[in-house]
């Protein structure tokens, strides 16, 4: 295979940069002239073979050099927690729900799951993909559901991990929806599906029929990670209901496998009604364990307080409280217009937006750090390692149409670019107007 250029015929893999013809696997780039998140000492950066190399200021010329016009950069926004076999399902036939609650959607998903193939799985989730990666996504988990006999959504998403991984990092939850005993045989799909490649071990206590069911698989959680040397990700305690302590219970058990850095604690809606007295206790042992918590801000607050009058709880873990005490919280989308929530497009800013103004995180100091809810921290939830702006690691980045942090959260501004291992994604240009206002 060659390239044709104006007058010069290239080998595969050669480019032309000022008329002069560069190996693109063995040249070097430089961007330049921009502001970088949690750096404030470098404005330049080199990448060569995908990685950086050199960071700073008046660093050498290079073959290639990218002018970022002062724009503000940081690592990908990551998504980590996310249901990419249920994206687009909440207006088909049975998907809209009318209390929207969680026990409904649960109940609506049952029936809407058994009409759907490999085929037209991979088709929603390729899409829903396709909106996150526009947005500045370039990580993503994703619990899938294996309470189906067939394991649908699982073969589905397995194959787009594979095929889609030069561009965007899908870690996969086996993730017993109905389940892991409420579900004829959910325990034995949830091992099947770790054999088959997902990455995290699964489970929803408070769905089960008893709380020493929902106990039994948390115990069943644990020893699969363990066995299978696996992450955990838990739907836990996605209820109002301040009776729902399951935390407590996987907080001792990885704590005693020595396993907390290695798992995650979603929603944990209760704990934002419990008690100061215990929450102050088990934030304590969430210290100890150094556990990650999930947190999708927008998905809570429209699926919580369904119960109540008036006062209305806001849904939310205790977010705020646990970041101040050291604690690992991240925010992350859950639904794409599905049975639960009948929103989402996978826009991280939004979901920024609305996290720190439903968990009262916006004074000046918490706004300045905030990105990390998005970046950074879910990052440490997926033991990535290989994440962030630093000499000898990938470089992917974003680039966001401002230059300041406050002002780029404040305007809510969008991804203008997304490069991955030193080529993009995706380039945008900033916005223009055809009439421009005139005040």
């Amino acid at each position: 295979m060659t390239i044709h250029t104006k007058q010069i015929t290239l080998p595969a893999g050669y480019i032309v940069i000022n008329n002069k013809p560069f190996d693109i696997n063995i040249m070097k780039k430089k961007f330049f002239n921009t502001n970088i998140y949690r750096n404030n000492s470098a404005t330049e950066f080199i990448v060569e073979n995908g990685k950086i190399t050199e960071m700073g200021t008046n660093l050498p010329e290079c073959d290639e050099e990218i002018d970022l016009k002062g724009k503000l950069i940081m690592p990908p926004y990551v998504d980590p927690h996310l249901h990419l076999d249920y994206v687009y399902t909440g207006r088909n036939d049975g998907g809209m729900v009318n209390s929207g609650t969680l026990f409904e959607g649960i109940e609506r998903w049952h029936y809407i799951k058994k009409s759907q193939n490999k085929k037209d799985v991979k088709e929603r989730a390729l899409a829903g993909i396709r909106e996150e990666v526009s947005h500045g996504i370039q990580f993503i988990r994703t619990h899938i559901d294996v309470t189906d006999p067939e394991l649908t959504g699982l073969k589905a998403i397995l194959e787009l991990r594979e095929e889609l991984k030069d561009k965007v990092t899908i870690q996969i939850v086996s993730f017993p929806q109905e389940g892991m005993y409420a579900y004829k045989n959910g325990f034995e799909m949830v091992e099947e599906g770790l054999k088959m490649g997902a990455d995290c071990v699964g489970a929803i206590p408070h769905f089960e029929w008893a709380r020493e069911i929902g106990e039994k698989s948390i115990h069943k959680t644990v020893e699969l990670a363990v066995k299978y040397n696996k992450m955990i990700d838990v739907h836990i305690d996605e209820t109002d209901d301040v009776m729902a302590r399951f935390i407590e219970l996987l907080n001792a058990l990885v704590m005693t496998e020595g396993i907390g850095e290695k798992t995650a604690a979603s929603h944990a809606c209760s704990f934002g009604s419990a008690d100061n007295a215990y929450a102050n206790r088990m934030i304590g042992l969430f210290k100890k364990s150094k556990i990650n918590f999930i947190t999708p801000p927008t998905e809570n607050a429209y699926l919580q307080g369904r119960m109540d009058n008036y006062p209305k709880r806001r849904g939310l873990n205790r977010v705020k409280e646990l970041l101040e005490e050291g604690i690992n919280v991240c925010f992350a989308q859950d639904s794409i217009n599905d049975p639960w929530y009948p929103l989402g497009n996978g826009n991280m800013m939004n979901i920024l937006d609305n996290g720190i103004h439903l968990t009262h995180m916006a004074s000046y100091q918490e706004i300045e750090k905030s990105f990390d809810l998005i970046t950074f921290n879910g990052a440490k939830t997926m033991m990535i390692e290989d994440y962030g702006l630093t000499i000898g690691r990938s470089a992917n980045f974003i680039v966001l149409n401002e230059s300041d942090v406050f002002e780029a959260i404040r305007k809510r501004v969008e991804v203008l670019a997304s490069v991955r291992n030193g080529e993009y994604l995706f380039k945008r240009k900033e916005p223009i107007y055809d009439l421009p206002l005139n005040l």
